[in-house]
C-alpha cells in the first residue's frame, strides 16, 4: 500500500509541475496593489482599507466585469 501512494505522488508531481506560476503573478499583483493603495492613503484607516482592497482586488475586478456584462 505504501508503494502505491509513492507511485501516486510521483504521477501527481509529474503532471503538476507548472501549477505555481499563477500564484507568483497573484503575489506580485498584491504587492503592486499595496504600493498603489498605500501611496494614495492619507489616514490610518485608509491604509487598513487599502490593504484589504489589495488582497481582494481580483475578486472586485471580476465582480465589476460581470456587472458590466450583465451576467
Amino acid at each position: 500500500m505504501k508503494e502505491e501512494s509513492i507511485e501516486n505522488c510521483k504521477k501527481h508531481r509529474k503532471y503538476n509541475r507548472n501549477v505555481h506560476g499563477g500564484e507568483a503573478v497573484y503575489g506580485l499583483g498584491i504587492i503592486g496593489a499595496i504600493f498603489y493603495y498605500f501611496s494614495t492613503a492619507s489616514t490610518f484607516w485608509m491604509f487598513v482599507f487599502g490593504f484589504v482592497k489589495a488582497v481582494f482586488w481580483p475578486a472586485l475586478l471580476i465582480y465589476e466585469v460581470f456587472k458590466t456584462l450583465h451576467m
